[in-house]
């Protein structure tokens, strides 16, 4: 790949390609609310509460629901009646009353003409149909059907919701009438002296229907109503028109149920197919809560926010899945699973679409050294930390704006706190090192905090000749511990920084650091990052971090804990976060890392081993069918969590292009 320029291009021919395959749909969902009222004041009382209902139980849901302003109402049916001019949608109400205008001016057709079985509307033709006869048994997939059909289409659905009372009392007058045709039946057999004569089976029927019907109500607490389902589409001409009516007829049969043609009632059709909360078809049906609930017009929750990244395609619906990871409250995010399951591809197209769609700056964490092909062909730089290596870094480094939040004495003594575990291991720091650590960790900083940074900052072998000037036993310990990374043979972060951070895409290098020195090393990487987050927070500058096997960090106390303070903090600073682990249980075991996943709004799960699922799944209260997305899943196929949704995704990459070799980690393909 020869430079950004080319990447961006073969990117942007990927996405069009995804694109292309999506059914091109956008589907939006209003629930219009009537009510006769005498008083203006209790029905905008009514409104007010049953707004904050319905926004409470669809976030059970993980939806949302919000009341719609005039000037969305406006639009939407500027844009059912006006197809194709969309775009040119205005509206200023105070203009509009200064003027005298009339708001349907603005977006009523040019012309609007009835015939017996369509209408013709501003050059478009038009067609309502209603749902005349119901199947005795309906799947909750016919209305998803409908709704996938790619032509400008409103299917409505109105409920006229019973009060249980008078539908009880409506039933028992139905059963009554039953009983008494049978009775009236018996008694003309009698007459004829035919006294073994069964009741006839169409009567046996109905009563046998009309008290389950009751037992529904009254047993299993379901509400009665009365439904009609009505469905308008618009074509360019009366041939298209036509040919797309036999088509929703026959997705109407498919499910055995008969969409007929509104004759000479096409008006009252349109009217009661709008959004106005206006019921002009009174072809009523009969429905408890049961039947209505298949009348869904949900099928597959989609996420499509504007200016939001490509992070894969619905599994379901087809349509491209845009998030916006910047809108969450805790941006940060986790990728989860086994090796060979897609989730090194996905951070790698996720840094290709930051680096190529945005201005933000990246910083990666590699521990397996993966990321260098990719960075390198990305225009960025890779830097490799080792005990080998000529790049050094300065945990001790403090830039301007550093912990402005907070004692940056004491951010740096937790630090070099961190550093020290794992050089005496874990749980041995007690509460006399911690205090003689924070003393001579203020006392190196002193001179540099009183010039406000004129002079150069301390170095970890200042900091350790300050140790040894203490008298404690402690020090001692603390100074032979501190001895191999200042002035032994893995003293790489004890000389002054000489890493060039300063471009937009650095990938940081930890291979040969060794397991045991990783953590270490990942510390001082978060301080250096927390340097340049804060440079970049005072530029109000994104900066996006990535970390490779973060179960690595996890192993000791103070490196997880330096970890989780920069999960927590970062957010505000504009510095997302993103770790990618195969070892879901082996995480999962620290509490900092389930706190970390708490605390973390985006999820891309991938194909997860047995055990790693069941966690998953009683940490994400997962469906079985939601399991299944990722028990035994093709490489790159999954689950997306992005704040409350919950979306099986595909994300591939074609094999024959360039950033598929850069990014695959496949022997032979790379």
């Amino acid at each position: 790949m020869e430079g950004p320029a080319s990447g961006r291009q073969e990117y942007n021919d990927i996405l069009i390609g995804k694109a292309a395959e999506s059914n091109d749909l956008v589907q939006e969902k209003y629930i219009t609310l009537s009510i006769a009222q005498r008083k203006i004041e209790d029905t905008r009382a009514y409104f007010r509460r049953v707004d904050g209902n319905l926004s409470k139980n669809f976030g059970r849901l993980d939806s949302g629901a919000r009341a719609i302003s005039n000037y969305e109402r406006l639009r939407l049916l500027h844009d059912f009646f006006r197809p194709g001019e969309e775009q040119y949608f205005t509206f200023d109400q105070a203009a509009a009353i200064r003027h005298g205008l009339d708001y349907k001016d603005l977006i009523c057709p040019d012309g609007l003409q009835f015939k017996a079985g369509h209408f013709e509307m501003g050059g478009k033709f038009g067609r309502v149909l209603f749902l005349k006869e119901y199947a005795s048994y309906i799947k909750d997939e016919m209305i998803a059907d409908l709704s996938d059909f790619a032509r400008n289409l409103v299917i409505a659905i109105d409920i006229l919701p019973v009060p249980t009372d008078e539908a009880v009392k409506e039933i028992q007058q139905r059963i009554l009438g039953v009983e008494s045709d049978i009775t009236r039946w018996q008694q003309r057999q009698n007459s004829k002296n035919n006294f073994t004569a069964s009741v006839p089976y169409e009567l046996e029927q109905l009563r046998a229907e009309t008290k389950e019907f009751l037992d529904d109500l009254t047993v299993r607490d379901q509400r009665m109503m009365f439904a009609v389902v009505t469905l308008a589409h618009v074509a360019d001409s009366l041939e298209q028109l036509d040919a797309d009516t036999e088509t929703l007829l026959a997705i109407g049969r498919e499910h055995l149920c008969q969409f007929s043609i509104l004759r000479y009632q096409q008006e009252d059709g349109l009217n009661t197919v709008l959004p106005y909360g206006l019921r002009r078809v009174k072809a009523l049906r009969t429905l408890t809560t049961e039947s209505a609930a298949v009348l869904m017009p949900f099928r597959a929750q989609e996420i499509q926010d504007p200016g939001g990244m490509y992070y894969g395609v619905n599994a379901v619906s087809k349509n491209l899945l845009i998030c916006d990871r910047k809108r969450l409250i805790s941006p940060h995010g986790f990728y989860l699973g086994v090796s060979g399951s897609g989730k090194s591809m996905a951070m790698k197209s996720t840094i290709t679409n930051v680096a190529l769609g945005t201005n933000d700056d990246i910083i990666i964490i590699d521990a397996e050294r993966e990321y260098g092909p990719l960075v390198r062909a990305l225009g960025g730089e890779v830097v490799e930390i080792s005990p080998h290596s000529p790049h050094h870094i300065s945990p001790l480094d403090m830039a301007e704006g550093y912990g402005e939040d907070e004692n940056p004495v004491a951010l740096k003594s937790e630090v070099i706190t961190s550093i020290l575990e794992q050089q005496m291991g874990s749980g041995r720091i007690t509460g006399s090192h911690k205090s003689i650590i924070d003393r001579c960790t203020a006392n190196v900083y002193r001179p540099f905090l009183k010039s406000k940074g004129k002079l150069p900052a301390p170095l970890l072998t200042d900091w350790r000749a300050e140790v040894l000037k203490q008298t404690e036993p402690e020090a001692r310990e603390i100074a032979l511990a501190a001895e191999l990374i200042t002035e032994g043979s893995l003293n790489v972060f004890a000389h002054e920084t000489n890493v060039n951070m300063d471009n937009r895409l650095v990938a940081i290098d930890l291979y040969e650091m060794g397991e045991s020195l990783r953590p270490t090393a990942l510390v001082v990487t978060l301080e250096a990052i927390q340097n340049r987050v804060a440079a970049n927070r005072k530029k109000g500058k994104y900066t996006w971090v990535f970390i490779d096997e973060i179960y690595l960090y996890f192993k000791y106390h103070y490196s997880a804990e330096v970890l989780y303070r920069a999960w927590k903090r970062w957010r505000k600073y504009g510095a997302p976060l993103t770790a990618a682990t195969q070892n879901v249980e082996e995480c999962l075991r620290s509490e900092t890392a389930r706190l970390m996943f708490a605390n973390s709004e985006f999820l891309l799960l991938f194909n997860q081993a047995a055990t790693d699922r069941v966690e998953l799944a009683q940490l994400l209260h997962l469906s079985d069918t939601q399991m299944g997305y990722i028990e035994n899943a093709e490489a790159g196929h999954g689950l997306l969590r992005m704040g409350g949704a919950l979306v099986p995704f595909v994300n591939t990459i074609p094999r024959d292009t360039e950033l598929y070799r850069l990014m695959s980690t496949t022997p032979g393909e790379s």
